[in-house]
């Protein structure tokens, strides 16, 4: 019984499955749907890659590289275009150019004057006094002032969060933030001297690899999860809904039901790879106080709109795409050039739109239907980017718990979970819940979770 069961067959899951492979370790991997890869879905139709839930991540992980290379799908890897290097926000009643460097930024005409000489101010904030696990809108407005934070920070995280940048926690959600204020005070110093530092570290001649480039694969991100079926085999089942976990004998008893018979599986560990709302309701005949720590954990509904335009009827817009800050009042939280970004996702010269709707200053957006939500968002996209042409392809997926929420008090949230974990030996929890919401993350996460296991 020295098999490891992982329940939850996403991006986190497969991967802590090769880790533990990797090291001579036997696992099984359980997933209730028909389909691996959780929120990573890539869908081929009438010419066009779209993506269900994640777009790309930034090619800066090594974990990320190891995992490609060991599936194979490393060569598949695809940066975006340098065209789609511009990026914008919606402000003020038009979109407007993100500067690209501190002189640009004095320069431009992202924020009024007056807000971009209080963020050259920034250089003479002090530090907060304690340890408080403060807003990012909180934080922001110390650092940056009203205004910047409003527009530009808001702006950040409505394209990584969809949150509520008063309720998110800026020690879970931005660390870099709170680092660079407590080993420099400033933020504007951190930067320029962790920069400085980044720079001298970098070997001459150095492979081009790792250069943090917005990228997917060839063929969408569902190449890698492919891949990884592909590699681990017939240690995954799908339609395996995990009914109950029950401790006993050194290990664990799995109640399965695999495509309608029920089954008991017996294991040394068990990982939760499930979204915390999953996790919770397995969690809670065995310990309900760590369940509701865990159910805890707030979701943001998202709905992504693509919207595809015949060649020429709609000129091909420049840049990875807008976002659009909660200040403005829009129904659109931004959308992405996805054509421009990766113009192999679009054939034919066909102009393809990936829009977001909902999160958690709307989440009543998300329960329209399919025809309401591309309503919806063409006429956003008619009024913010002057997108004017009908379409001639249009999808939505709603996805009603779709983003984990790092709330103010998810830091102590997480570390108590931690420690209650230590109330059933054997059992561990994974995920984009705890700490961190991305691709790289996951994987990050997942390769330290399975070295630690083997």
């Amino acid at each position: 019984m020295t098999v490891v069961a992982i329940v939850g067959g996403g991006i986190t899951g497969l991967a802590l499955a090769y880790r533990l492979r990797s090291r001579g370790k036997d696992v099984v991997l359980l997933e209730g749907e028909t389909r691996l890869g959780g929120n990573i879905q890539t869908r081929r139709r009438d010419g066009l890659l779209t993506e269900a839930g994640p777009n790309s991540f930034l090619d800066k992980e090594p974990a990320t590289r190891e995992l490609a290379a060991a599936v194979g799908v490393e060569d598949r890897i695809r940066a975006a275009d340098p065209a789609a290097k511009a990026r914008y926000l919606y402000t003020r009643g038009r979109l407007r150019a993100v500067p690209a460097s501190p002189p640009a930024f004095l320069k431009s005409d992202i924020l009024p004057l007056g807000a971009r000489l209080r963020v050259v101010a920034e250089l003479f904030t002090g530090r907060v006094s304690g340890e408080v696990d403060e807003s990012l809108g909180a934080f922001g407005r110390r650092h940056l002032g009203t205004t910047a934070t409003a527009t530009l920070l808001d702006a950040v995280q409505t394209g990584i969060y969809a949150g509520d940048m008063e309720a998110l926690s800026v020690g879970a959600t931005f660390p870099q933030l709170t680092k660079l204020e407590r080993e420099h005070r400033s933020l504007i110093l951190g930067a320029i001297r962790t920069q400085g530092a980044q720079r001298k570290a970098l070997p001459a001649g150095g492979p081009a690899k790792l250069r943090g480039a917005l990228s997917t694969f060839d063929g969408g991100l569902q190449t890698l999860v492919d891949g990884l079926a592909t590699m681990l085999g017939p240690a995954v089942h799908t339609g395996a809904k995990v009914e109950g976990l029950q401790p006993g004998h050194g290990g664990w008893r799995v109640s399965v039901r695999e495509h309608g018979r029920q089954a008991e599986l017996m294991a040394s560990r068990v990982v939760l790879a499930t979204p915390a709302y999953v996790t919770a309701g397995l969690l809670r005949p065995l310990d309900e106080p760590l369940s509701a720590l865990v159910e805890g954990i707030a979701y943001a509904p998202i709905a992504v709109v693509h919207l595809a335009y015949a060649p020429g009827s709609t000129p091909a817009p420049d840049g990875f795409g807008f976002l659009v800050p909660g200040l403005e009042k829009r129904r659109l939280l931004g959308a992405i050039h996805a054509s421009t970004v990766f113009p192999f996702r679009a054939e034919g010269g066909h102009v393809l739109y990936t829009c977001m709707v909902g999160g958690a200053r709307r989440p009543d957006l998300v329960k329209l239907d399919e025809e309401a939500l591309v309503t919806l968002a063409r006429e956003e996209l008619k009024e913010l980017a002057g997108v004017t042409a009908s379409p001639v392809f249009a999808e939505a997926i709603r996805w009603p718990r779709g983003i984990p929420q790092y709330n103010v008090g998810h830091l102590e949230r997480v570390a108590s979970i931690d420690a209650a974990l230590a109330r059933l030996p054997g059992l561990h929890l994974a995920g984009n819940a705890y700490k961190g919401v991305g691709i790289n993350d996951c994987i990050r996460n997942a390769f330290a979770l399975g070295d630690m296991l083997a």
